[in-house]
């Protein structure tokens, strides 16, 4: 009969190893939800502005491949620039064999991003720091001439926490890159 009453004994749990169970599971979660909510706010912001690093680098490679001007601007509407430096709302990319930074009737547009709330769900602002309405690169590849220094186009999270800053930096050369806060001007 004491064989019996050990295998009652363990049978189930105790409310008091249901609690510390719960317990460290809440623990666990507490440390877990931050860490989760920066990788998916990085992930997000990385998109973003790779999405933009994507398409200067296209219009690059395009302007040289086809030898005339191809123009990135900031664009609401999907069709014509909107002669903005914030490029939240989103961007095109277009042959402009004129350089005029207009989308002409014989110019055709390349690619067209939609608005970052659209695109990504996302209410981050993108806002050039000088005033970059639109990237220019010519037949050999330059960038946008006027400028003195590297521009950038910087992403800042609806909270401004500057771990989720990003930038996308033009130089007068053309080249294209991405830099964290406090990186290569990246404010």
């Amino acid at each position: 009969m004491s064989g019996m009453t050990n295998k009652r004994k363990n049978r189930g749990v105790t409310m008091i190893e249901m609690a510390i169970v719960m317990t460290l599971v809440a623990i666990l979660a507490m440390i877990a939800v931050p860490s989760f909510k920066y990788v998916t706010s990085s992930n997000r912001a990385a998109q973003e502005v790779n999405a933009l690093l994507g398409d200067m680098r296209y219009a690059r490679t395009e302007a040289i491949k086809e030898g005339a001007p191809v123009t990135v601007c900031a664009s609401a509407d999907g069709l014509t620039c909107s002669g903005s430096t914030q490029w939240k709302a989103g961007w095109i990319v277009f042959a402009d064999a004129n350089g005029n930074h207009v989308v002409d009737v014989n110019e055709p547009i390349l690619r067209v991003q939609k608005s970052l709330a659209i695109e990504f769900n996302s209410n981050d602002s993108f806002q050039a720091t000088l005033p970059l309405k639109w990237v220019v690169f010519n037949r050999e590849g330059f960038g946008p001439t006027g400028l003195v220094a590297t521009t950038n186009v910087a992403l800042h999270d609806p909270t401004n926490n500057n771990n989720f800053t990003r930038c996308v930096a033009v130089t007068i050369l053309g080249l294209v890159s991405t830099a964290k806060f406090g990186v290569g001007g990246c404010i």
